[in-house]
């Protein structure tokens, strides 16, 4: 009974008399950035032995914690053992969200986990119901655990040859956690800063490894769950998974033919077939949040640029590791305008009919984030003169919390710093839940104005 009246009760349910679901959990985000912030610049987490100015620092645990990617100084060549530890726990802890990272701990002290916690988990995770929080907890540590595992194992494998044992076995977990939690961060500066995985082109294992660590984190614990119970039956899965696996699978097709055809003449030129499609795909796959680079992203087409750009505003699915506005609100904004040029009521797919709910909150996401995009390409460009492409790549970047730059992010100043931090925070949380975080509606929600038309379009 208990449990019904709760699920009656709107996402941004009371916890206590001023605090909301949803300000707990940016509120959580928010301390976890601050104490990376002031671990990082003891002088222990640097190489040098130096203590990093605070923006620094600042800069880069924010683009941790909200798994983005964007550094101003490279990591490898700038943090200490201690400092690169440090990344990777603020990277787990944003990528799995600390929510069910607590969950999980509560269950293993065999805590009672009660409607609070659940309702903080539904929230965290995106789910559609309260029930079942406890087993889904589970499953995402445990799932995560196996898959983060096999990563390193497999990297580490192809790590040690080139690197030794300790730094091999190192450099496999770091980048497995960094890319299943579409985090970005990479430890390759000792060979060229900021290089990413240039060194790694063609390399199947290493490339292969990271991109099925990158989709499987961005498709969302849902759809993991969804998967988990019902297998390969794709007609018995969820409305959500059918549009999450076919709208995932679609970007990544279209997007790898598109690369090509665009770099054919340019990055392209010169490489065996196999790197070729391993160029493509890794850069349809890495902008979907995860902030990688196998290919020079400075020397991309425009028309490349600007794919990678749409692909970071989208980002992954609900629930996972990944930003961006997620996949199932292009799905629905684009069912929705399919509907209305057919003419027809209501929107369908599979077989099942949208919710008005999904359609209203699937444009408000759109408008946020892309007026949040735009209104920092636009701050950014007054108080600092750059190039508006890489500018408009940056915040597109940040947004969606994908990490990848042109080169620009060295560049910022301290005013555009700041707004990209704030981008970055916005996008982990997501922009929608930081409004509603922080904005209280005073009108009776039985209360309508008189309706009046007005000409659109």
């Amino acid at each position: 009974m208990k449990e019904k009246l709760f699920e009656s009760k709107p996402k941004h349910y009371r916890l206590k008399k001023h605090i909301s679901q949803t300000q707990f959990i940016a509120y959580g985000f928010f301390l976890i950035i601050m104490t990376g912030t002031f671990l990082l610049m003891l002088p222990i987490s640097s190489r040098d032995g130096q203590s990093e100015p605070f923006l620094n620092c600042l800069f880069t645990a924010t683009s941790a914690s909200c798994v983005t990617g964007l550094v101003v100084a490279d990591t490898w060549t700038q943090w200490s053992m201690f400092g690169q530890v440090l990344l990777l726990i603020m990277i787990q802890l944003g990528g799995l969200g600390f929510i069910s990272i607590g969950i999980f701990l509560s269950i293993v002290l065999r805590r009672k986990i009660g409607l609070k916690e659940r309702g903080l988990m539904e929230e965290s995770v995106n789910t559609l119901q309260i029930g079942g929080m406890v087993k889904l907890a589970r499953r995402i540590i445990m799932g995560t655990a196996i898959f983060e595992g096999a990563g390193a194992v497999i990297l580490s494998l192809r790590f040690i040859p080139q690197y030794g044992l300790f730094r091999g076995i190192w450099y496999g977990i770091f980048h497995s956690i960094s890319a299943f939690c579409n985090a970005g961060f990479d430890l390759m500066g000792h060979a060229e800063q900021y290089s990413s995985l240039c060194g790694y082109t063609g390399d199947w294992v290493v490339i292969g490894t990271i991109s099925a660590l990158i989709i499987i984190g961005g498709i969302g614990f849902i759809v993991w769950d969804d998967l988990y119970r019902k297998k390969w039956d794709f007609r018995h899965y969820m409305l959500h998974t059918k549009i999450v696996l076919v709208t995932t699978a679609t970007l990544l097709a279209v997007s790898t033919v598109l690369f090509y055809l665009m770099e054919r003449d340019n990055i392209l030129v010169g490489m065996s077939g196999s790197e070729k499609f391993w160029a493509c795909f890794f850069s349809a796959v890495t902008p979907r949040t995860a902030g990688f680079n196998n290919v020079d992203t400075a020397v991309l087409t425009d028309g490349s640029k600007f794919m990678t750009a749409i692909l970071m505003f989208i980002g992954g699915s609900p629930g996972s590791t990944a930003g961006g506005i997620k996949t199932s609100t292009l799905a629905v904004l684009l069912l929705y305008v399919h509907s209305n040029i057919r003419q027809t009521y209501g929107v369908e797919i599979f077989g099942r009919r949208l919710q008005d709910e999904s359609i209203r909150q699937s444009a408000c996401i759109l408008t946020i984030n892309l007026s949040l995009m735009l209104t920092a390409t636009i701050l950014i460009m007054v108080f600092q003169n750059l190039p508006m492409s890489d500018v408009f790549f940056e915040t597109c970047s940040a947004i969606g919390t994908s990490g990848m730059s042109t080169g620009v992010t060295r560049s910022l100043n301290t005013f555009s710093r700041i707004v990209i931090i704030l981008l970055m925070y916005c996008g982990r949380i997501g922009s929608l839940s930081f409004a509603l975080a922080f904005t209280r509606s005073s009108r009776k929600p039985h209360v309508q104005l008189p309706a009046e038309r007005i000409t659109i379009g």
